[in-house]
C-alpha cells in the first residue's frame, strides 16, 4: 500500500512535457527575497532580469541581434511626484521550421511591486510563475521545433501601467504585420482554475481555446471579459495582453482567481499549489501547440 502511494506521488510529481523541478526551481528563485520584488528600476530588477537572460540562453531563446534588452523609459506619477523611469524588456526568439516569418508571441511581465515598510513583496504568482513558464515553454518548443516562430518576451513595467508590453507593441523587434497573436500568462501558479481571457472581444478564437480546454491537464474555462456580466470582473484591461489587442494583435491572457494573495506580502513561493502551476505550464504548451496549427490570419478574424 506504501508503493502503490509512493508511486502515485511520483506521478503527481513528474511531468512528460516539462523539467518539473527546474520549473519550481525557476520559480523559487525569482520570487526569492535577494530579488527584492523585483520593482521596475531597481537592483532587484536587474538582478531578476539577469537570471532571465540565462535562463532564456540556456532554454534555447536566441537574442534578437547581441542583446536580450529592450530598453524603454516611461514617465509616471501625477504633478510634482512624476519621474522618469527605465524599464527592460527581456526579448528572444526560437525560429520555426515551416513558416518562420509568422510569429507568436509568448509574454509574462516579470515585474512586481518591490519592497514596501520593511516587507518584500515577492511575486511568487505575480508574476514569477508567468515568467518562469517561459523557461519551460521555450525547452519544450527547442525540442519539438515549431512551424511558426516564437518569440519569448518578459515584460518589464506592466505593474505601472503595462508599460513593457506598450513599448513591445509600439517598437517590436519584427515587422509588427508579422505578430499572430500573444499568449500571456499572468499568475497561473494558485488556485483551482485556469481562467482564458480574450473570446468575447475575439470570437474567431473560441474555437482554438475549446480545443485547448478539452485536453488540457490543468481545469481550464473561458472568462473574465464579458462587461455584461456585473458580478465577474472583467480581466480584458488587466495584463499586458491588452496592449496587443489595442494594437489589434489577437491576444489571449491565462490567469487564475488569486484574489487572497493578489499584491499582497503573502504571495510567497511557499503558498503556491506545484501541481497545478505544473499542469497550467502544460495546458500553456498545448495553447501554442494548437495556434501554431491555426493561426489566425486577418481574413479570419
Amino acid at each position: 500500500m506504501r508503493l502503490v502511494a509512493f508511486l502515485f506521488l511520483l506521478i503527481q510529481s513528474s511531468s512528460a512535457l516539462i523539467d518539473r523541478a527546474q520549473l519550481l526551481a525557476d520559480l523559487k528563485t525569482l520570487s526569492a527575497d535577494d530579488m527584492q520584488g523585483r520593482q521596475v528600476d531597481t537592483p532587484g530588477s536587474e538582478k531578476a532580469r539577469g537570471y532571465i537572460e540565462q535562463r532564456f540562453r540556456l532554454s534555447g531563446i536566441q537574442p534578437f541581434g547581441e542583446t536580450y534588452e529592450f530598453p524603454f523609459t516611461f514617465r509616471s506619477g501625477r504633478g510634482a511626484g512624476a519621474a522618469d523611469h527605465r524599464g527592460v524588456n527581456v526579448v528572444g526568439h526560437i525560429v520555426g521550421t515551416r513558416t518562420p516569418d509568422r510569429y507568436i508571441v509568448i509574454s509574462a511581465h516579470y515585474d512586481h511591486l518591490g519592497v514596501q515598510n520593511g516587507r518584500v513583496f515577492n511575486g511568487a504568482d505575480d508574476n514569477a510563475s508567468g515568467t518562469a513558464a517561459l523557461f519551460a515553454i521555450a525547452a519544450y518548443f527547442n525540442a519539438h521545433k515549431p512551424a511558426h516562430s516564437l518569440i519569448f518576451v518578459a515584460f518589464d513595467a506592466e505593474e505601472t501601467g503595462l508599460q513593457g508590453s506598450k513599448e513591445f507593441v509600439a517598437h517590436p523587434p519584427v515587422a509588427v504585420s508579422s505578430l499572430g497573436l500573444d499568449l500571456n500568462a499572468d499568475m497561473i501558479a494558485r488556485d483551482d482554475t485556469l481562467y482564458v481571457v480574450g473570446t468575447f472581444l475575439q470570437p474567431y478564437l473560441k474555437a482554438s481555446v475549446e480545443r485547448i480546454i478539452a485536453k488540457a491537464p490543468a481545469k481550464t474555462v473561458m472568462g473574465h471579459d464579458n462587461p455584461a456580466q456585473k458580478n465577474v470582473e472583467d480581466w480584458t484591461k488587466d495584463s499586458d495582453h491588452y496592449s496587443f489587442i489595442q494594437a489589434n494583435i489577437p491576444a489571449l491572457y491565462f490567469g487564475v482567481e488569486d484574489y487572497a494573495q493578489h499584491h499582497k506580502a503573502t504571495d510567497r513561493y511557499d503558498t503556491i499549489d506545484p501541481d497545478f502551476y505544473t499542469h497550467a505550464v502544460e495546458t500553456l504548451i498545448l495553447a501554442v501547440e494548437e495556434f501554431d496549427s491555426n493561426l489566425p490570419t486577418p481574413s479570419k478574424r
